[in-house]
């Protein structure tokens, strides 16, 4: 098959899953399936994900590079999961609410991989039941703390040192993790929105260990980005939902990057490739 169509038949199988079917896979299918065939428990789930996808034997080969099971301590075991309270935030139209994966529900749990022109989706699931915090605004989920969100960020937080800056606050995921390492100095947050930065200082400032080393600047990063250079070591840029609103953002903050600083984005891969860049 050829690899573009191949790369977009497997994405919008997927998206369509993901957004609609996602916890349609349940344990009692998968029991049966590994009791029917005597297969591991991953291997029965891969056959039916790919059942459900429709997919051909070559899609169903790739599977195996894009599903697999987490281990769901790592994520429970996360610092800012464990040691950070939300159940408290109610703040004008923002409200705390606890969801959860199913078991073998599917989800995107890390950027993609693209090997020789083929992308491959990091699709995870848990065996058992996965609660997450999040701050929904309206009742639309607006602000997660899931294993995507511990996952897309690991190499930024391993990459963050000196003065850091971080356009877009969230729940202060990024800049707790940051903070707490020995060699960063501190914190800079750019914030638009000045309700998002009251129920941070209000609700979860207080809870950093290392609080003294945050800054919050409430301004538009890219404003930002353009006048302000001085004294910053590192900048780690999350201010888009996804890939569809993140490409002009994204090109114009790479316009805005200064010498001798070193810049990181949120889900980089995935936004490079749907800009054609996968090299």
């Amino acid at each position: 098959m050829d690899t573009e169509l191949r790369n977009s038949i497997l994405l919008q199988k997927l998206s369509n899953y993901l957004n609609n079917y996602s916890d349609f896979i349940t344990a009692d299918m998968v029991e049966k399936i590994s009791k029917d065939y005597d297969l591991d428990t991953n291997t029965s789930y891969q056959i039916l994900l790919s059942q459900a996808l429709d997919l051909d034997r070559e899609l169903e080969h790739d599977l195996r590079e894009i599903v697999k099971p987490l281990d769901i301590n790592k994520y429970t075991n996360n610092p800012y999961y464990k040691n950070t309270k939300l159940d408290n935030v109610t703040h004008n139209d923002w409200q705390f609410q606890l969801l959860k994966y199913q078991p073998y529900e599917a989800f995107v749990y890390n950027d993609l991989v693209v090997k020789n022109g083929k992308v491959y989706p990091q699709i995870g699931y848990f065996y058992t039941e996965y609660f997450y915090p999040a701050i929904l605004q309206n009742g639309r989920e607006w602000m997660l703390i899931t294993p995507n969100e511990i996952e897309t960020m690991n190499e930024p937080i391993n990459n963050a040192h000196g003065n850091v800056v971080t356009y877009g606050l969230g729940l202060g995921y990024f800049a707790y993790m940051a903070s707490n390492k020995p060699n960063v100095n501190s914190v800079t947050i750019v914030e638009m929105d000045k309700n998002v930065i009251d129920l941070f200082n209000k609700y979860i400032l207080p809870q950093f260990p290392h609080k003294e080393k945050i800054i919050i600047i409430n301004a538009n990063a890219l404003e930002y980005a353009k006048d302000n250079s001085d004294n910053i070591d590192y900048v780690f840029a999350d201010i888009w939902h996804d890939p569809s609103d993140a490409i002009d953002i994204y090109c114009q903050l790479r316009q805005s990057e200064k010498p001798n600083i070193q810049y990181d984005y949120w889900i980089e891969k995935t936004i490079k490739y749907y800009l054609g860049q996968t090299n």
